[in-house]
């Protein structure tokens, strides 16, 4: 990827003592788990640390005045601190926690979406993830807005003239993904924040597939917001990040509404919180941020340079050896790659690959991907996907490659 740089390498071997799953067995073979890009393995630490929150300080935040509540509220929002500073926001009013990725998307395309009126503009590409096109199509019939698409080229990549020529005086937003999960695609995202800033339109990243294998620095990126997930970067599910711009999340409505996210209410109406907590209605998911914490501290303590490093060498060791199989042809080619790679065998369809696959005790993904538009850009029902993280090896690559030539075999 664009970010690996000369780093400390990693100790595979012992970083694979944290994560006591992939030491199993899959119908007799052992575990290669290569479906990261659907969701990650999470280490001791991560589940250490919800554990010790669940058997010692276990109660509801913000509202209690006893012991307990206070030092979960506590560990609650030193949390948010941590992911401040994971992606080097300017203040904790900038993050906002939510169940996902996903709902981090439908709050901004709810809160911000009530500025849009009929003729307005919204761009994406044709990369994006479901979750970054059905808000906006949503959001597109109840206001009369209009989504436009930036093509994407045979491999893979943003036709950027395409794009540029998509902005305009219409648009109000720009929600992009900045890895492509389907294809593997690094985006220029820079570039094209720059673009539509000079422009005065706002910016969303979906950063779901970016934010475990490299640094994120939104104030460097200078996007308005960023939303990612926890599990996809050995966190637990059901927690995510919406990292906002304060200036931008101030001026919009509340997404949910219930408690936490209110002053005062009364019949005759009700005051709001402050930031973060206004987008943040009912009991949070405390344990899901004091483990996306936990999971922050154990990838900088690796060093996300020594990851990129470790899986780009991952990414282009499975390219080389793919391409030395007959009849398979790889979906995504980009220039600038993220570690996974989108491929076909002729004559297999990717479900029986990834049934076949499973059987010798390797996990990928076989389908969409949650990507329709990528598969029919590419006349495609699907692809079966290997993706990798810093905790997988070339042996786990070789087994890969072995189920695939007995996948073959079987099909000839």
């Amino acid at each position: 990827m664009s970010l690996v740089t000369a780093s400390p390498p990693l100790d595979v071997e012992a970083v694979r003592g944290d994560f006591p799953i992939l030491a199993q067995q899959v119908n007799g073979h052992p575990l290669a788990y290569l479906d990261n890009a659907a969701s990650s393995q999470r280490p001791l630490q991560v589940l250490e640390a919800m554990q010790n929150y669940y058997t010692h300080d276990h109660a509801n935040v913000h509202r209690g005045v006893h012991s307990l509540s206070h030092r979960a509220t506590d560990h609650y929002e030193a949390a948010r601190e941590t992911v401040r500073a994971f992606v080097n926001a300017a203040s904790v009013r900038e993050i906002i926690f939510t169940r996902g990725t996903t709902e981090a998307i439908n709050l901004v395309a709810f809160s911000f979406g009530q500025r849009l009126q009929a003729g307005d503009e919204i761009l994406i590409t044709a990369m994006e993830h479901h979750s970054n096109i059905v808000p906006w199509q949503l959001l597109c019939e109840r206001s009369g807005a209009v989504l436009r698409v930036a093509p994407i080229n045979d491999a893979g990549e943003l036709v950027l003239a395409e794009f540029m020529a998509l902005l305009g005086p219409r648009t109000k937003l720009v929600a992009v993904t900045h890895v492509s999960n389907a294809l593997g695609t690094v985006n220029p995202v820079k570039v094209l924040i720059a673009a539509a800033r000079s422009r005065g339109i706002p910016v969303l990243l979906d950063g779901a597939q970016a934010i475990p294998h490299q640094a994120v620095d939104v104030r460097d990126l200078d996007c308005d917001f960023y939303a990612f997930s926890g599990h996809k970067m050995c966190g637990p599910t059901g927690i995510g990040v919406l990292y906002g711009r304060e200036a931008m999340l101030q001026d919009l409505p509340p997404f949910q509404s219930g408690g936490d996210m209110i002053l005062t209410v009364s019949f005759k109406g009700t005051t709001y919180n402050e930031l973060p907590y206004r987008f943040e209605a009912g009991t949070p998911h405390i344990a899901g941020a004091i483990g996306l914490a936990a999971a922050m501290n154990y990838l900088t303590r690796l060093g996300l340079p020594s990851i990129a490093a470790w899986e780009a060498g991952l990414l282009s060791y499975a390219t080389g050896l793919l391409l030395q199989l007959p009849g398979l042809s790889i979906v995504g080619t980009a220039r600038d790659k993220a570690s996974l790679v989108s491929f076909n065998i002729a004559g297999i369809h990717p479900h029986d690959l990834g049934t076949i696959l499973d059987q010798r005790g390797v996990a990928i993904r076989a389908g969409h991907h949650c990507a329709m538009p990528v598969m029919e850009r590419f006349g495609l029902a699907g692809t079966a996907r290997a993706s990798f993280a810093f905790y997988n090896t070339r042996g786990e690559i070789d087994q890969l490659l072995d189920a695939l030539r007995l996948a073959q075999r079987m099909f000839a």
